[in-house]
């Protein structure tokens, strides 16, 4: 039998998903982000085959059996860092044909492979994709958490560690964000935000479901937080509107923060409704890491 291996390399998870060249999926794990922008090539090329293996673990396939690997990650629209990681794959994985694309292409290929269509994703980053009737992609935001990223769980947590360095330092403001940084990562003082943040490497993003619980929790800091990134990712949309030149978008949600209905997607969705009324939001017909499989059919018959 031959087999077809596809990756979504997010910032918090990557997922794999190994199936028969008809897609039909035999093995399907999660494992620890392979973003290549957020881990470095090397140490991403080594969590993509860390979680290859980990769920080749349920079938035990030959990998010389792999007709082709699609690996899908954030910024690798650039050729030079797709070619850099794929460099890397190459040097530790014996498989055929491997493919290293964006995020987006195997999201939006995973959403509607034929029809045109938006992604919108907001997991520790954020960006939007549209396709439109030829094909063709474009896409607005995804400048890292450096330059952007706004409304997604980097940016997010980002504020709300703001707010609680605030609390901390005698601000009048108080938040629900403080107890919960305290109870869920035992930062307790102003020393113990800094050391983590600073020396420790905190995963700043991970922070974000806290914003959001807080926020759920009628937490007027909090809350005004998760407006302010929604009204960012209602901007990407109309960005990408005006770069499709489309009247109306049929839009799907993927990414950590957003793909499952919560306080924030639902926030979300509620302000899309009322201030969008362009917007269509529908369900993708299959996950971004099948997206990958279903690019890997369509380069395999392209041969």
């Amino acid at each position: 039998m031959k087999y077809l291996i596809g990756i979504d390399a997010g910032g918090t998870k990557t997922e794999c998903l190994i199936t028969n060249l008809k897609g039909d999926v035999l093995s399907q794990i999660n494992s620890k982000g392979g973003n290549p922008l957020i881990t470095g090539i090397n140490k991403s090329a080594k969590n993509i085959l860390s979680s290859i293996k980990k769920c080749n673990n349920k079938i035990k396939i030959n990998f010389k059996d792999v007709e082709m690997l699609v690996v899908g990650s954030t910024g690798m629209g650039r050729k030079k860092d797709a070619a850099n990681l794929l460099t890397e794959l190459k040097k530790i994985l014996k498989i055929k044909k491997i493919k290293v694309t964006t995020d987006a292409q195997i999201a939006l290929e995973g959403a509607s492979s034929n029809k045109p269509v938006c992604i919108l994703i907001a997991g520790t980053g954020s960006i939007i994709y549209g396709k439109d009737k030829k094909g063709v992609l474009y896409r607005a935001g995804g400048f890292g958490r450096l330059l952007g990223d706004f409304g997604g769980g980097y940016s997010i947590g980002k504020k709300g560690l703001t707010a609680v360095s605030k609390e901390l330092d005698g601000d009048s403001k108080k938040t629900l964000l403080t107890k919960l940084l305290r109870n869920k990562f035992h930062i307790k003082n102003s020393n113990d935000l800094i050391s983590e943040v600073y020396r420790n490497n905190f995963p700043i993003q991970d922070f974000a479901p806290l914003v959001i619980k807080a926020a759920e929790k009628k937490d007027i800091i909090a809350k005004i937080i998760l407006e302010e990134e929604i009204r960012e990712l209602l901007e990407l949309i109309i960005l990408i509107r005006k770069k499709l030149k489309q009247r109306k978008l049929n839009i799907s949600f993927t990414g950590s923060l957003i793909k499952s209905k919560n306080f924030y997607s639902n926030l979300l969705r509620t302000n899309i409704k009322k201030r969008l009324k362009f917007v269509n939001i529908i369900q993708p017909e299959h996950s971004p890491v099948y997206g990958a499989i279903l690019l890997a059919k369509k380069y395999l018959n392209k041969r």
